[in-house]
């Protein structure tokens, strides 16, 4: 099955990286901008034009201005024309560069936005790079709550009603931030990173069975919610069966796969009793420390080989 593409508007990229216009077509607010890396077009602008990605947003910085200032004014305007006549998506002319009126000329006779920025070509590529990635970005939808534990991105996943926003809530008292409830639209931002967030409609909402919607960043204050955030550990929590053997040492590495990407994951019994935000807090702690090579179970697991041993 093919995924979906995303756009964004022409107009919110300009807005967002504070692109000063030069030159806008009639139908500005309609152009839509699919491609997320950005060209340096030095060559097609030397007249190779081989591969060309006309789709992307041009950058001319110091060597592409250089260049176009190396040429006579004839020379420059041929350049210029073969360069829009491939229709590109438009033109950034980095560093506080001059415009030449041959490049102004050009643009507008072929309807091709252009603008100019004070960032240096590198920063402004980087930066725009960066963002369309996760404007972008390939999505899904899923039901769940997703909070930020110590700096760890948590994603708890599990049935309606078995306490994922009660927790949430116990969280954000105990000083953690809450970023989605009920829907998480998670973006895959590079081939290892997922990003969540909470669509628009209900940022910053809990709902409580018994109360109804709670607003989180009133009630708490600002430092209590987070726009995004990436999704380092997934918990699924189920209701406790009977009999049913879990992972008491944490040996066993679970991993969910969402778009494509593995998330390390861990399962938690739910039942009366069990203090499940203290045991997100745990699972946040335990899960940074694997990450800086700290592995407790490992840890615990070579001791009980090593006193066995003694045994012997």
């Amino acid at each position: 099955m093919q995924s979906k593409t995303y756009s964004i508007k022409l107009s919110e990229v300009a807005e967002k990286y504070n692109l000063d216009i030069v030159y806008v077509p009639d139908n500005y607010e309609s152009i839509l901008v699919f491609r997320s890396d950005l060209s340096r077009p030095g060559l097609p602008l030397a007249g190779f034009f081989s591969n060309f990605e006309n789709e992307r947003i041009q950058l001319i910085g110091n060597m592409e201005h250089s260049f176009l200032a190396s040429l006579s004014n004839e020379e420059r305007r041929e350049s210029l024309k073969k360069f829009f006549a491939c229709s590109v998506k438009a033109v950034i002319v980095t560093t506080s560069l001059t415009v030449f009126p041959e490049l102004l000329e050009e643009a507008k006779l072929s309807n091709t936005p252009l603008f100019t920025s004070t960032k240096q070509t590198s920063e402004l590529m980087a930066a725009v790079t960066s963002g369309l990635n996760v404007s972008l970005a390939e999505r899904i939808t899923q039901h769940g709550v997703l909070v930020e534990v110590y700096g760890e991105g948590v994603l708890i996943l599990g049935d309606s009603g078995i306490g994922k926003s009660e927790t949430a809530i116990e969280l954000v008292k105990r000083g953690h931030r809450l970023i989605a409830d009920d829907a998480v639209e998670i973006k895959k931002v590079s081939a290892i990173s997922l990003v969540g967030s909470a669509p628009e409609l209900i940022r910053h909402y809990i709902e409580l069975r018994g109360i109804g919607i709670v607003d989180v960043r009133r009630i708490f204050g600002m430092g209590s919610v987070k726009d995004s955030e990436k999704i380092d550990l997934i918990i699924n929590f189920e209701n406790w069966v009977q009999g049913k053997l879990y992972d008491r040492f944490g040996l066993d590495s679970e991993f969910t796969e969402i778009l494509g990407i593995k998330i390390p994951s861990i399962t938690v019994p739910v039942k009366p009793g069990r203090n499940l935000a203290v045991i997100i807090e745990i699972a946040a702690m335990n899960h940074r420390q694997k990450k800086m090579g700290f592995n407790t179970a490992a840890e615990f697991e070579k001791r009980l080989q090593e006193q066995a041993k003694s045994f012997e």
